[in-house]
């Protein structure tokens, strides 16, 4: 009897558990049987495995073959333990040497030939095998992919006899560890600059406080005002991500099946899914969970176009990923967890026909019909802005004059110092203060409180919008040095949430 171990990964969500591959041969009828709560696809892998092996000139022993799939619990899907049992069935035949299988992990798909196909979200197991100091045998075609973990030593054959040819010491191929261009921040890609822009001041000031806070954000306007431009200038204002943090984000784009550009994949996400959308397609779902919109968005910007047009469940199921920065996924078997930790960024018209309050275009909305339309945004989902900023009509003589307006670099430095003053005072961004962090941060003197006191009576804010009044004004004060709120910044911040205050909305013509 011959016992073999090989050692590889699952794809949980976002999460690579561990999976040993013990493959037991013994006396009796040949065949093989496989345990360890297998799917489907991982069922069949015993007939691709079979044909690799002997497509590929290695003998298929005629003996009883048991594989199990340590731990036996965890449900395992897709094509990536083919590579992991074909070596495993070698190594317990004798066609392998046990000990060239020591700290090294396999991946891989087997094509009936022996070609190692690749698999879909290899990063995360990659991830997890770094820091498992282990060595990685990964598709030629996820290299690029595994490239961009630091310190981690692959080996990437694209069949079966040229793997097992360097395990026997026959045809040594070489470890990649990784380019040095694939850890350092971009510098290919171009972002859309806010100088493109012409006025609208105050909504590139509300930006910018989103940018330095986190925040999320509400735009309200006419048609044709700029709200969409001014959403796809907010990644380039926005600070950059550090290590992990894009290795995060470049996981949950591997688990969605998505290839990573290596000029882009350190850039914040900007996801603008269409107001058609399902709820399934917004935070992830289906009978094989995948991640959504909102965890693709992961430490990035989520831009809702024409906001009343998404259906009205479809935007409640954002309301617990705002708050918990993730997405919990509930099926009989399992369940899955995906960060969702985005910045909301929304843009609507202020009536049905988008002309309500305009200077010169006539509204031919009725009263109730701006009503109802208004209404299919509830008041929780609201409160969730930190902001709700109209955008008006911008003169025709504004976008005629000649000057130069401010570039994306130098509001991203102000950005970047206001971040890094709340990361330093409360070790996180201003957006995520809660409890006695927001307490401490956002300490009020007595005439400023009740200043704020009598202000949230009179809007009948409720004590989220509160909070968030107060978040805000912290990184308005952040943006100014400042190390104490001041009513200054209480008042812009409150000037700020204009849908709280709906004597101030367009009316109808």
């Amino acid at each position: 009897m011959s016992l073999a171990t090989v050692l590889t990964r699952a794809k949980v969500g976002v999460n690579a558990p561990a999976v040993t591959v013990e493959v037991h041969l013994s006396n009796g009828l040949p065949g093989l049987s496989m345990v360890g709560l297998p799917e489907t696809v991982v069922r069949e892998s015993k007939d691709r495995v079979r044909s690799a092996l002997l497509n590929s000139g290695f003998e298929f022993p005629a003996r009883r073959i048991t594989v199990n799939l340590a731990p036996a619990d965890l449900p395992k899907d897709g094509g990536r333990f083919d590579l992991a049992i074909a070596i495993g069935i070698l190594a317990a035949s004798g066609q392998l040497p046990d000990e060239e299988l020591l700290g090294i992990e396999f991946y891989g798909e087997l094509a009936l030939s022996g070609e190692i196909r690749p698999v879909i979200g290899l990063l995360p197991a990659a991830i997890q095998c770094a820091k498992a100091k282990r060595k990685a045998v990964i598709p030629t075609a996820n290299l690029p992919d595994a490239k961009i973990v630091p310190n981690l030593q692959l080996l990437n054959p694209d069949s079966l006899p040229a793997l097992v040819a360097h395990l026997l010491g026959q045809q040594a191929l070489p470890f990649d560890t990784g380019s040095s261009e694939s850890t350092e921040p971009n510098k290919i890609a171009s972002l859309k600059d806010m100088a493109d822009i012409k006025g609208q001041f105050q909504a590139k000031r509300a930006l910018e406080v989103a940018a330095a806070g986190g925040h999320n954000l509400l735009m309200f306007g006419p048609p044709g005002t700029g709200k969409t431009m001014l959403a796809t200038r907010l990644p380039g204002i926005l600070p950059d991500m550090s290590d992990d943090e894009a290795l995060q984000a470049a996981a949950v784009r591997s688990v969605a099946g998505q290839d990573l550009n290596p000029a882009t994949w350190r850039q914040r996400a900007f996801r603008s899914p269409h107001h058609t959308a399902s709820a399934v397609a917004l935070v992830g779902g289906g009978s094989n969970p995948k991640p959504g919109e909102v965890s693709l968005a992961h430490l990035g910007v989520l831009f809702l176009d024409e906001l009343p047009e998404f259906d009205r469940k479809v935007l409640e199921v954002l309301r617990e990923p705002l708050e918990s920065g993730e997405i919990v996924i509930s099926r009989a078997a399992q369940q899955m967890t995906f960060p969702a930790n985005f910045q909301l960024i929304a843009a609507m018209n202020p009536c049905p026909c988008g002309y309500a309050g305009h200077p010169q275009m006539e509204c031919k909305c009725t009263e109730a019909q701006i009503v109802r339309y208004r209404q299919k945004i509830s008041g929780p989902l609201l409160d969730r802005f930190d902001m709700h900023l109209e955008v008006p009509a911008v003169p025709l003589s504004d976008l005629q004059v000649k000057r130069s307006e401010e570039p994306s670099a130098e509001i991203k430095e102000r950005v970047i110092a206001a971040r890094r003053r709340a990361v330093g005072r409360s070790g996180m961004a201003n957006q995520n203060l809660q409890g006695d962090a927001l307490e401490q941060a956002c300490r009020l003197s007595h005439a400023e409180r009740e200043m704020l006191d009598q202000s949230l009576q009179k809007l009948g804010m409720s004590a989220r919008a509160y909070h968030r009044v107060l978040r805000v004004a912290r990184t308005l004060a952040d943006l100014q040095g400042q190390e104490s709120i001041q009513v200054p910044h209480l008042l812009e911040a409150l000037s700020l949430r204009m849908l709280d205050r709906r004597s101030l909305l367009p009316e109808v013509k």
